[in-house]
């Protein structure tokens, strides 16, 4: 082949329904930054041919369960976190903002972005950053603090444009587990912290009966919707059956644990806080929705830049990776993304809820894969274990495989309507039945499920297994126990640090701690560990095609340093371990 053939070949353009890709043209892919709004322009141009099957694929039984799964999924921890700001930022977030914020997101995500499999709507890291900056503005004048965080939402949008036509989320691209799994851990503590502090104020608040008491709904209330949903990935009854307790857990849970609290006698007497509700479709606060930002002195406005600033670097990551995990490994999706669109849409919707005085919404890093869960279609089979010999053992092991996702736009759509619906009278009265301790039932679900799902828990555990139980076959059994513990020392270390400064009045620099874990993990780790060993520890955390084609192709990864068993034989490895470990 000539030079001419050769040169043609490596500028041909590789075209599937999944991906958009060019071989040959790493620079073109590397520099995407010297071509604005290229990234935007094929995320809309790959995903489009695909909107109408988006409305047509979602006529089926699991678009129905996922919608009612995810609403309340996503209302409750919404709420949960509303709880929260509205005494912590002088009642300016309340319910409705929540619920306008939560709607105005979904709305807009599911007819518009190119993956509206992303849940997007109140976080509990923007609840931290919203009280966060009120304990700041009110030590000079609290009054600024509507046209602040107007102006912050404003600064964050004119960011989130600015990295998106830049294609500046190709380089989300090098996330790996070793920071999601990091950032999925920080998430679960939070929530797991915010659960055991709404009911510290329960005992502030009432007395020692309604905080007992709040105490032990809380808890029940987490082990009901545990035991529901483990019961539903278990191999009891038919798959029907057990599917639809899954699907319903948290109807069932949170209807009982709202009637307990109403029993009459004693439980019904003891003084609970219950959610605290205003008028329908109005602020908490006596205002017009639209803040008048125009007023704030120039200063003040300056002032605001690096927090939206900020609040972009939080989004930058949380929502993207919340995008990553609804597409991560487990799931066969088969559609294409767009990281860069999405992202500028959410710049939209800073801007929108910012000027109305919403807290920003944003990607869910627990629910995002959750919904993304609901929709995949599970199959059982048994798995025959065969002894040494070859004969097949009596013995099977059951096998659930994800063999499709229904991949659509509906359910993201209806659970915006549903939320809106909920912001009518009828249903704030309901919600004002729901007291706060189930909310930190949900802290302690969403936050927990977050934990106990995280791989970075997962190796904890088998460190302290013993050997002999282990399973041969477990990737992990393949390295030094010690360079494991020294991966989890590193990412524990991260989280660590995160949290710690999240219970400061610096809480609104965590999102500079959490971006600076990709080039830790892209430019360090390779230094500290060999190929080997990052190929078992870590991975990529979206590696399909079509995630992949939106931020320019695979990323090209250090490999890592020289590996350590070309060097030392794996016996004498392995008694340096135990001898460490004991």
């Amino acid at each position: 082949m000539g030079s001419g053939d050769s040169g043609q070949a490596n500028l041909t353009k590789v075209r599937t329904a999944q991906s958009y890709t060019f071989e040959g043209e790493r620079g073109w892919r590397r520099y995407r930054i010297f071509r604005p709004g290229l990234g935007m322009y094929h995320d809309v141009k790959r995903r489009l041919p695909y909107y109408w099957s988006d409305i047509t694929d979602a006529w089926t039984y699991r678009t129905f369960a996922s919608t009612i799964r995810m609403y309340f999924v996503n209302l409750l921890p919404a709420v949960a976190y509303t709880l929260d700001m509205t005494r912590r930022t002088d009642e300016f977030y309340g319910i409705n903002e929540a619920l306008f914020s939560s709607a105005l997101a979904a709305m807009v995500f599911s007819v518009l972005a190119a993956q509206p499999l992303t849940i997007v709507g109140v976080t509990g890291l923007i609840s931290l950053f919203n009280y966060t900056i009120y304990d700041i503005i009110k030590q000079y004048d609290v009054t600024l603090y509507p046209q602040f965080m107007a102006w912050t939402g404003i600064w964050a949008a004119i960011f989130h444009w600015a990295v998106s036509f830049f294609n500046y989320c190709d380089y989300m691209r090098y996330v790996t587990d070793f920071s999601s799994e990091s950032f999925g851990m920080y998430v679960g503590i939070i929530y797991m912290i915010k659960g055991v502090e709404e009911l510290m104020n329960e005992f502030s608040v009432e007395d020692a009966s309604a905080g007992f008491m709040s105490c032990m709904i809380a808890i029940l209330y987490f082990g009901s919707i545990y035991g529901l949903e483990k019961l539903g990935s278990s191999t009891m009854w038919k798959p029907w059956f057990r599917g639809f307790i899954a699907d319903y857990a948290y109807v069932f849970t949170t209807l009982f644990w709202v009637g307990f609290s109403h029993i009459p006698g004693t439980l019904k007497n003891t003084p609970v806080t219950y959610v605290l509700i205003h008028r329908a479709f109005h602020p908490t606060q006596p205002r017009n929705w639209l803040i008048d930002f125009w007023n704030l002195d120039v200063k003040w406005i300056f002032v605001a830049l690096p927090f939206g600033f900020l609040v972009m670097l939080l989004f930058y990551y949380d929502h993207n990776v919340s995008s990553l995990t609804a597409q991560a490994r487990q799931f066969p999706l088969k559609k294409p993304a767009g990281f860069h669109w999405d992202f500028f849409l959410l710049g939209c919707t800073a801007f929108v809820a910012g000027i109305l005085g919403l807290p920003l919404p944003n990607g869910l890093v627990p629910q995002a894969p959750v919904h993304t869960d609901s929709l995949t279609i599970y199959e059982t089979r048994l798995k025959t274990i065969h002894t040494t010999d070859g004969e097949e053992s009596k013995i099977c092991k059951p096998v659930v495989d994800a063999t499709a996702v229904v991949e659509q736009r509906i359910s993201h759509f209806l659970m915006g309507l549903a939320l809106i619906g909920t912001m009518t009278g009828p249903l704030l009265t309901v919600l004002h039945t729901m007291p706060a301790a189930v909310f930190a039932g949900v802290f302690f679900v969403v936050g927990w499920g977050s934990i106990e799902s995280n791989a970075i828990l997962q190796k904890i555990i088998f460190l302290q297994s013993e050997r002999r139980f282990l399973q041969p076959s477990n990737p992990l059994t393949q390295i030094p126990r010690r360079r494991i513990l020294f991966y989890i020392s590193l990412q524990i270390l991260g989280v660590a640090v995160t949290v710690a400064i999240s219970q400061t009045i610096a809480a609104i620099g965590f999102p500079v701690l959490i971006i600076a874990l990709i080039p830790l993990r892209t430019w360090l780790m390779p230094k500290w560990f060999t190929g080997k060993e990052l190929s078992v520890l870590d991975d990529l955390t979206a590696n399909n095609k079509a995630v992949l084609a939106s931020m320019g192709g695979r990323p090209d990864m250090p490999r890592g340093g020289e590996d350590a068993d070309s060097r030392r034989e794996e016996g004498l490895d392995r008694e340096k371990d135990d001898e460490w470990l004991s």
